[in-house]
């Protein structure tokens, strides 16, 4: 196995348009909730979930039969992987696409196989993967949109997906919902082997507290529980996602902020003549060739994080869509720098 090791340090304090995450911070209720809700003595208590499955339950509109409460899309991810993949099972992921998917399946033992996005314009290939699947596939792991292409595909290809794969687990990863506005969410109904997951790392911008979900048919949700730590899901984070949730205008409010950015950049873009890939979601992948890193270094010194994703597609740069005045910031910056 490959480690994964992202540039995670030395973040605090710039303008982080590196890892997709909430540009601006939480819902100000987040902080004072947290500061109403906890108490030195619940911190001597391990953590209890009750109320906080109360308002997801009420917020995704989902029984609590039907969901897990994860610590964040990661252990999700693991949690469907130990569930129901054994050694030399084949799991099939998209190429480029988040790295966790691999990681856990590799670490389960699970086959690994790849199929790329198509190269002209990174869309989905769904022929394709419809053509891969067979007996021996136990997983489809999907980002949806996707991570790093923002590309995204709608609800009647994830359909014929489903259908394609009826004895497989098939994850419909929607990190980047908000933005997009298409979910897999109210299939879980019909197809037992469909799996959904969201996350509160990105548009609620809770990122640090780690903190997710994962829905499917109460039975899943019953095998799955097995595979999870009871406790992988901290009190802070439990606490949080109740107040973020009860604050749906600010989310809105920041969704629509962020897709406005994001089409501000494609502009942007355009105008600059440097080719891009059209996004689903709070980010934008663009072309920058030999100047990928040269580029990536240049906007740090200025105090300007972005992604350099050129160990998967060469020569490409991912860069976050936060608010107009952040994309602004970085073009200015860009203009400084690019050749």
């Amino acid at each position: 196995m490959a480690p994964y090791s992202p540039p995670s340090s030395g973040r605090e304090g710039k303008l982080r348009l590196d890892f997709n995450e909430n540009t601006v911070g939480c819902s100000p209720r987040v902080l004072s909730f947290l500061t109403e809700k906890l108490t030195t003595e619940q911190l001597t208590i391990y953590p209890e979930y009750e109320a906080t499955r109360r308002a997801l339950s009420d917020y995704f509109q989902v029984p609590e039969a039907q969901f897990l409460i994860t610590n964040g899309t990661d252990e999700a991810i693991q949690v469907l992987i130990n569930t129901y993949v054994d050694d030399n099972d084949e799991v099939l992921i998209l190429h480029p696409s988040y790295a966790m998917y691999r990681f856990y399946s590799e670490v389960a033992g699970g086959q690994v196989r790849e199929l790329s996005y198509r190269p002209a314009d990174l869309s989905f290939p769904t022929e394709e993967l419809i053509a891969a699947i067979g007996p021996q596939t136990k997983a489809i792991l999907i980002s949806n949109p996707n991570n790093p292409t923002g590309t995204a595909i709608g609800i009647g290809d994830i359909v014929r997906i489903l259908e394609a794969a009826p004895n497989a687990a098939v994850l419909i990863d929607e990190a980047y919902y908000e933005f997009y506005g298409v979910t897999a969410l109210r299939l879980i109904d019909q197809y037992p082997n469909l799996f959904v997951s969201r996350t509160f790392s990105k548009a609620f911008g809770m990122a640090a507290l780690r903190v997710g979900c994962l829905f499917s048919q109460a039975e899943n949700v019953k095998f799955m529980h097995k595979a999870q730590s009871p406790y992988s899901v901290n009190l802070l984070a439990a606490i949080a996602v109740r107040a973020a949730v009860e604050d749906r205008e600010y989310v809105d409010n920041y969704a629509r902020t962020a897709v406005e950015s994001r089409d501000l950049l494609c502009r942007g873009f355009e105008q600059r003549g440097i080719r891009y890939y059209p996004s689903q979601a709070n980010f934008v992948l663009f072309h920058a060739g030999s100047q990928a890193i040269p580029v990536r270094d240049a906007l740090r010194a200025r105090g300007i994080l972005i992604r350099d994703r050129s160990y998967e597609l060469p020569g490409t740069v991912r860069v976050t869509a936060g608010t107009p005045a952040q994309v602004i910031r970085f073009f200015t910056a860009l203009d400084e720098v690019w050749k």
